[in-house]
């Protein structure tokens, strides 16, 4: 039988199809997306590296998944843009590889489409992947001045009820395929994104203009100050590297701590709901 090379955008949205079949995703390659697709049941995964970023965090799932037995790669992020699957597999050059693909013949260098070939040999895993920790937390509860702030280590985890609140997300601010109905399924009263080290075609910061049209504010945060896919890290150290124009009409500008930023959106939203 032949295995099957399915492309995704996306990690947080796989189908069935991707079960015993060599994954080339748009996704970042940290924890929170190896374990979307350790959990998806592929054999093999490739990823975007997201410029790597502090702490390494744009391939630390690549890595984590040699543990479960999931060969896996991430091309460089400077070639093809996040978040967009297809050009991942037409553009994309590997710039790092797991013990196990290592051992299929994946190496930094190497074309994407190359690399997905030689993964059609990985053996499926028997074991899944698990990053330990909820992918979910509130960083500041609200009041009477202020509305949540609520950290999502992947926008994956955003809930109809995170309508109003104030999102730190750990997910890159691409658009899924270039799609501006990806941009957020909720109105928050504002959102953070990680750049992924903006990459090929600027793509790490699409999301951005899309939500200042529906008049969401917006930032993403330097990849060199936070992990990618791990919010509580981008709460702790994140700084902003890019804001949109509802952004920039609250106050928020680029070198802001995430946390002062975050507090004063949250501030703002309370604000206008008492004045409503």
């Amino acid at each position: 039988m032949t295995v099957a090379i399915v492309v995704a955008d996306s990690v947080t949205a796989l189908g069935a199809d991707a079960r015993g079949a060599v994954l080339v995703s748009g996704s970042h390659g940290g924890l929170v997306a190896a374990q979307y697709a350790s959990a998806a049941g592929v054999r093999g995964a490739i990823f975007n590296d997201a410029g790597r970023g502090l702490d390494d965090a744009g391939i630390a799932g690549v890595r984590a998944l040699d543990a479960v037995g999931l060969a896996a790669a991430a091309v460089a992020h400077t070639s093809s843009r996040i978040a967009d699957g297809g050009d991942t597999l037409a553009r994309g050059v590997v710039s790092f590889a797991n013990a196990r693909a290592a051992a299929l013949g994946v190496a930094p260098g190497m074309a994407c489409r190359e690399a997905a070939e030689c993964l059609r040999a990985a053996s499926v895993p028997t074991d899944t992947l698990s990053i330990g920790r909820d992918t979910r937390v509130v960083l500041h509860p609200g009041n009477a001045h202020a509305t949540d702030i609520v950290g999502l280590d992947s926008i994956g985890g955003v809930l109809a009820s995170d309508r109003g609140v104030v999102l730190v997300i750990g997910s890159h601010g691409a658009l899924h395929g270039g799609l501006p109905s990806s941009a957020l399924s909720v109105d928050a009263a504002g959102a953070i994104f990680h750049d992924a080290g903006g990459g090929r075609d600027d793509a790490g910061h699409t999301r951005l203009p899309v939500l200042a049209g529906r008049g969401i504010p917006a930032a993403t945060v330097a990849h060199t100050s936070a992990r990618i896919g791990d919010a509580r890290s981008m709460w702790a150290t994140g700084t902003l590297s890019r804001v949109n124009t509802a952004a920039a009409a609250k106050a928020l500008s680029t070198g802001m701590r995430v946390a002062e930023a975050a507090r004063a959106l949250a501030r703002t939203a309370a604000s206008l709901r008492r004045g409503a």
